[in-house]
């Protein structure tokens, strides 16, 4: 009875053994195919683009805002930290986003070895609109002029941790470049002759845009927070006198009080976004909408 016992528990021991060796296995092989690819973490979700694009398949990208949130309000997770442990490079904006002044250290102390990319290094920052946030518009990324800088420090970046691929991803920073460099003739030639150059917007994100084509934005958000009912007739009333009917608002956040302010001046509410992940397609939309409405 007890040489059977012995027997038994000497077979499950070495079926268990085998099953362990194997799990260990086909999990050293995901692994293995994983660390195939570059880690690369960015903050915003046109980044993702910039990077993908010029990384290609040799990159695996995570994002720290996703999609439908705010740069201004998303909060560092545990499992964003756990993918930055093991990114070999960090593409900041580095113009002051929010989420980067609030979290870019933690995130410097869980990876002291990953390359930290300034995207904004070269960029003119602008002055920001917002009376009660002054300082600089963090929101260089929809300029594509801005955006062609932020391209090259990531390149620049990519180069630096793998020197091999230099010429795979300096070609394919040459033709994205040349895809921006078509958008920002594109947005011109639309915008060239519009007669009436000022728009209203809920969040004053588009400083950058505005200022490349000439533009400009009357923001409805102050500071962060909803207006006054006195700030909320002043735009009224200048929109009134600018023959503006629509309101631009973004996805990320509450549109109510756009609404309010369309029903006012008999207008509509328009979306657009400023962290589409579709970069140029989505830039094309932003300026045809813009077209339409300053007619």
């Amino acid at each position: 009875m007890t040489s059977r016992f012995i027997k038994l528990t000497s077979t499950f021991l070495a079926l268990a053994l085998v099953l362990a060796l194997a799990a260990a296995s086909i999990s050293c092989g995901e692994e293995g195919n994983a660390s195939d690819k570059i880690g690369v973490a960015v903050t915003i979700l046109p980044q993702a683009e910039f990077a993908e694009s010029i990384g290609g398949d040799r990159i695996n990208v995570t994002v720290m805002v996703p999609p439908g949130t705010s740069p201004h309000t998303t909060e560092l997770t545990p499992s964003q930290m756990t993918e930055v442990a093991k990114a070999r490079m960090y593409a900041k904006v580095g113009s002051g986003v929010e989420f980067e002044l609030a979290y870019m250290d933690k995130i410097k102390d869980v990876n002291k070895n990953m390359l930290i990319v300034d995207c904004s290094e070269g960029i003119e920052l602008i002055g920001s609109v917002d009376p009660d946030e002054p300082g600089d518009d963090p929101h260089i990324w929809l300029s594509p002029a801005n955006a062609e800088i932020m391209v090259q420090n990531i390149c620049a970046g990519l180069v630096q941790i793998d020197p091999n691929n230099k010429t795979y991803y300096e070609r394919n920073r040459d033709t994205y470049l040349e895809k921006l460099d078509s958008l920002d003739e594109e947005i011109k030639v639309k915008l060239e002759n519009v007669q009436n150059r000022a728009f209203i917007v809920f969040h004053p994100s588009w400083g950058y845009f505005a200022r490349d084509y000439n533009l400009e934005q009357i923001p409805i958000e102050i500071g962060g927070k909803e207006p006054s009912a006195q700030d909320v007739s002043q735009i009224i009333e200048e929109a009134k006198s600018r023959n503006i009917k629509i309101i631009f608002a973004s996805p990320q956040f509450n549109p109510q009080m756009a609404e309010v302010i369309a029903h006012e001046i008999g207008g509509n509410v328009v979306s657009i976004d400023q962290l589409a992940k579709d970069y140029i397609s989505n830039l094309q939309i932003v300026s045809n909408e813009m077209v339409e409405a300053m007619e």
